[in-house]
């Protein structure tokens, strides 16, 4: 369905784009992920989410915001029973 190579990442304007998924029914959504800032969206999500001029501007990031960013947080363990 989507074109990854026609889409720009809504959160930080990277120009490349990748398909993780797509929908068990062919045509219906797309899960895209930004290899820069890991940005990831389904296609049928709202327009704040999925385009660069929609996306909500406090969350906008730049490439020099991410090279400056402290770091990623890590995925904490997992709780044991």
């Amino acid at each position: 369905m989507a074109d990854p190579t026609a889409t720009i990442c809504p959160r930080c304007a990277h120009r490349t784009v990748d398909l993780v998924f797509s929908s068990p029914v062919p045509g219906v959504w797309d899960v895209l992920q930004c290899p820069r800032c890991l940005y990831m969206w389904r296609t049928s999500e709202p327009a704040r989410r999925t385009r660069r001029d929609a996306y909500p501007e406090l969350f906008r990031m730049t490439a020099e915001d991410i090279r400056n960013a402290p770091e990623v947080p890590a995925v904490p363990p997992l709780r044991t029973p």
